[in-house]
């Protein structure tokens, strides 16, 4: 008791000596501490925020038309890793050595993105006459495209998906470089950055899927 009361009395005298009152010191000292509180949580949030970039989520910019309507040019996306990948996701991948790069697509082993229409034994079909596109017989709905799928190449169709690989094309079918070509072909899913969950830039505009409805 003693000892405290002298304590007490040492940080009066020094209080007063710095021309605070005890009411004023308190909250002098509330306040510092508010500000390292403050700072504290800035800081885990960064380091939070880089682990996730670093470790989960990946970055990945649009480049070129072949993704039109859905995304255009410039667009930056945040993709995820997934263990499958399923019909009408839109994926990064990177190229493999057999791709060549074209005018138009990305280059110089940048990632390429498009969407999933078919995964591993599925059988793809393509009427380019009318458009049309099917997967196991059935004709797929699909609202996204930009245009009907007219635009051929040397891959010969019906095909059917190889295990561990994906069927992709370009939403905007008659300007888009996919596995209608040999030069692309089926992606293999260890080839694959993520999905494309969310669109970061321009700000506002998130959604990617509001013109896809999965099973349609």
């Amino acid at each position: 008791m003693f000892l405290s009361k002298r304590r007490m009395q040492v940080e009066r005298v020094e209080y007063l000596q710095d021309g605070l009152t005890p009411e004023q010191a308190k909250k002098y000292r509330k306040k510092w501490l508010r500000i390292f509180d403050l700072c504290g949580s800035i800081v885990t949030a960064i380091v939070i925020i880089f682990i996730l970039f670093t470790f989960v989520l990946r970055p990945a910019s649009v480049v070129g038309d072949s993704m039109l309507p859905t995304l255009q040019d410039g667009n930056w996306l945040i993709t995820v890793p997934k263990d499958e990948y399923k019909y009408g996701d839109i994926i990064v991948f990177t190229p493999d050595e057999h791709m060549t790069t074209v005018e138009g697509e990305p280059q110089n082993g940048e990632p390429y993105i498009k969407r999933v229409i078919a995964t591993e034994g599925q059988r793809v079909d393509i009427n380019f006459v009318k458009g049309q596109v099917f997967v196991n017989g059935q004709e797929l709905n699909e609202p996204y495209i930009l245009e009907m799928t007219k635009e051929s190449s040397d891959v010969v169709f019906p095909v059917v998906v190889p295990e561990g690989k994906v069927f992709v094309m370009g939403d905007n079918r008659n300007n888009s470089r996919d596995s209608r070509t040999s030069g692309v072909g089926f992606v293999d899913e260890e080839t694959i950055l993520g999905k494309v969950i969310f669109r970061l830039l321009p700000f506002g505009e998130f959604d990617v899927y509001n013109n896809f409805k999965q099973g349609g």
